[in-house]
Formats: C-alpha cells, sequence, structure tokens
C-alpha cells in the first residue's frame, strides 16, 4: 500500500500512528479535512485482522466525517481513529488516558468522541489528558438516541421522496443491527406504528433487548435480511453490507440506515441500486445527529437547539435527492456535490477575509 498515493487521491491532510506499550494502545488517527473547522470524528475499538484493514477502515471513516459535518451545516472538518485490539481485554483508565495524551499532542486539530467499542466513560478518561474530546458524560452524553432521531427523519424524507407520503405507518421496515441506535430506531418507529417491523442481529443481546421490550416484532435470520419483504431496510450495523451479493437479493424500495460506509463499493454498488430503481439515502448525511448532538457540547449544550437541528436532516435529504434527479447522478454523488459545495464556498471566504497574523 502507498500511504501518500492514497492520501493524494481524495485530498487527505494527515495520517497519524501512535502506539504505547505500557497498555496496549495501538491506533491510526486520520485528518481529512479542516476548512471548515477541526476535525471531529469517534475513536472505534476493532479487532482488525491487518493494520492495512485498519488503516482502510479509518480512511474512509474520516473522508465520511468530513461530508458528513459540512452536509449537516456543522462548522467541522473530518477526522477519525482506530483503535487496534479486542474491546473484551485491552480497555481501561490507563490505555483511554495514555489516547488522550495522543490527541493532546494534535492541538485541536483531531476532536474525539466514543464511536464502537467506546463509551462516554472512556471518554471521561480521555478528557483527563485533553479538552478535545466530547461526548462527556453529563454534558451531551450518549449520542445514539440523536443519531436514531436522525434516521427517523431521514426515512420520513426517502419515503416522501419515493412514495410522496412520509407516513411512517403506511410502510414496512427491517433493521439490521439493534445495539444503541437501532434500539432507539425501533422504539421510534413502534412509537408511530410501523405497519410491519423485521429486525436481524448477531449480539444475542441486543436480541433479547428488541423481544423483551417488543415482543410482536419478528426476527429474520441475518443470511435472510436483505430479501425481507419489507418497504424499507435500515441497515445500522457496520459497513460494507451492500455489495455485490447482497444488493441482488433486495426487494425494498427504499435504504436508509445509519450505517457508516454501507456501501462496500462507492461507485459501483450506488450504481447498481440506482438502476434496481432503489433509493438510498447517503449514509453520512441520515446518520449526522449524533455528529450534531456533540456539536453542540462544542458551542454550549441546549437539547432543543440539537433536536431542531437534527429534524433539518429531512430537508437535507429532499435537497441531495433533487440535486440526484435534476443532474441524474447517484444519490450518493449527489450528497457529495452537496457537501463539496459548501466546504468550496467556505473555503472561499476564508481566503478573501483572511484574519491576520
Amino acid at each position: 500500500m502507498n500511504i501518500f498515493e492514497l492520501m493524494s487521491e481524495h485530498d487527505y491532510e494527515q495520517v497519524i500512528y501512535f502506539s504505547d506499550n505500557e497498555t496496549g494502545l495501538k491506533g491510526i488517527t486520520v485528518i481529512h479535512n479542516t476548512v471548515l473547522g477541526p476535525s471531529l470524528g469517534g475513536a472505534r475499538l476493532w479487532n482488525y485482522e491487518s493494520e492495512e484493514e485498519a488503516l482502510r477502515d479509518c480512511l474512509r471513516l474520516a473522508r465520511g466525517m468530513t461530508y458528513k459535518s459540512a452536509c449537516a451545516g456543522l462548522n467541522l472538518g473530518g477526522g477519525k481513529t482506530v483503535l487496534i485490539g479486542d474491546a473484551n481485554t485491552v480497555k481501561s483508565e490507563a490505555y483511554f488516558r495514555a489516547f488522550g495524551r495522543y490527541i493532546n499532542g494534535m492541538g485541536g486539530r483531531y476532536i474525539t468522541a466514543e464511536d464502537v467499542n467506546t463509551s462516554t466513560k472512556d471518554m471521561n478518561y480521555i478528557h483527563m489528558e485533553t479538552n478535545h474530546v466530547v461526548g462527556l458524560e453529563g454534558k451531551s452524553g450518549n449520542p445514539s438516541p440523536f443519531t436514531a432521531l436522525g434516521a427517523f427523519y431521514g426515512i420520513k424524507a426517502t419515503l416522501k421522496h419515493k412514495f410522496d407520503n412520509d407516513e411512517i405507518s403506511d410502510y414496512s421496515y427491517a433493521i439490521q443491527g439493534v445495539g444503541q441506535t437501532g434500539f432507539n430506531l425501533v422504539k421510534l418507529l413502534v412509537e408511530h406504528k410501523a405497519q410491519k417491523i423485521l429486525y436481524t442481529d448477531i449480539n444475542q443481546k441486543n436480541i433479547e433487548q428488541v423481544k423483551e421490550a417488543y415482543p410482536e416484532l419478528e426476527f429474520v435470520e441475518p443470511e435472510k435480511f436483505f430479501g425481507s419483504d419489507v418497504d424499507v431496510l435500515v441497515p445500522c450495523a457496520l459497513g460494507g453490507v451492500l455489495n455485490d451479493e447482497s444488493i441482488p437479493q433486495i426487494t425494498a424500495k427504499c435504504i436508509a440506515g445509519t450505517s457508516n460506509n454501507v456501501l462496500l463499493d462507492e461507485k459501483k454498488h450506488a450504481q447498481m441500486l440506482r438502476d434496481k430503481d432503489i433509493l438510498i439515502a447517503p449514509d453520512f448525511v441520515i446518520n449526522a445527529g449524533g455528529v450534531i448532538n456533540v456539536y453542540h457540547e462544542i458551542q454550549g449544550y441546549r437539547k432543543d437547539a440539537v433536536i431542531s437541528e437534527v429534524k433539518l436532516i429531512y430537508d437535507r435529504l429532499l435537497e441531495i435527492y433533487q440535486i440526484a434527479d435534476e443532474q441524474d447522478i447517484t444519490t450518493l454523488q449527489a450528497a457529495k456535490v452537496f457537501a463539496k459545495n459548501r466546504i468550496n464556498s467556505i473555503k472561499n471566504v476564508k481566503v478573501k477575509y483572511n484574519e491576520p497574523r
């Protein structure tokens, strides 16, 4: 792998490797773009099979955060950290405080938050060593309910564009992944009397939680998820699940979920869905509720302001779908057009009105 070629292809600013032998900390931070503001992205702890797999994941996630913040109207750039290891064995106070010291050394160019296998408790340990962390207990807290809320409004916008009717109760849904975000989304769909809800997960604890709270919902085996007879597929697990194998199975007319990098190959698989007349909500637009929530922690947290801004995901998606139709491009391409237009316009403002040093 030629790292500089990868960085050049998508205009990455920095790739930073760090480790700490005492705690077992090993990680990579990628800063993609800081035109709109400091880069922000969660710290994902995962037992990657190789360093190359970890780097590729971090590169994709960081770029997605740039687009996510730009589409959400936030003054943030895109960054991400992947921590390499088994979450069941490596996590400790010292581990996250060591990570916090590395973050502090980046001088505010990167702000971290929780992600897969990290929690608000872990963020509090990081905060002992740096102020460049959000999602803290007693402040914005767990972003999952806001990610779910944004996805809910994203689903409504997708229904509106596809069927000219955004009533949740008129349609059926299949949710892949019912962890914190997926479970909160299930709750919203149930409250709004969804016609039918199927769900799947590979984590028995998550499955039992849904069975206990909503015994009337139907579990579907993971391998049968993509062939579910529903109107909307809602992927809320890990990325890359829309691929050569899964897309031919899909009969749903809409895909609108919170998974990052849900398309294994962005260009190829976005076009495959378009060719099947399946409307997909770009992941970095529909799942922006969490980053909107933590951004308000930086600004001065008010829950009502967060909710109001999260609801705007509905309007932004409708605008992106209109761009896709007008330019005859995929919705993913349209979302990038939307994001890059904002980044370039602000970049020009900063060039014209540069502050004296």
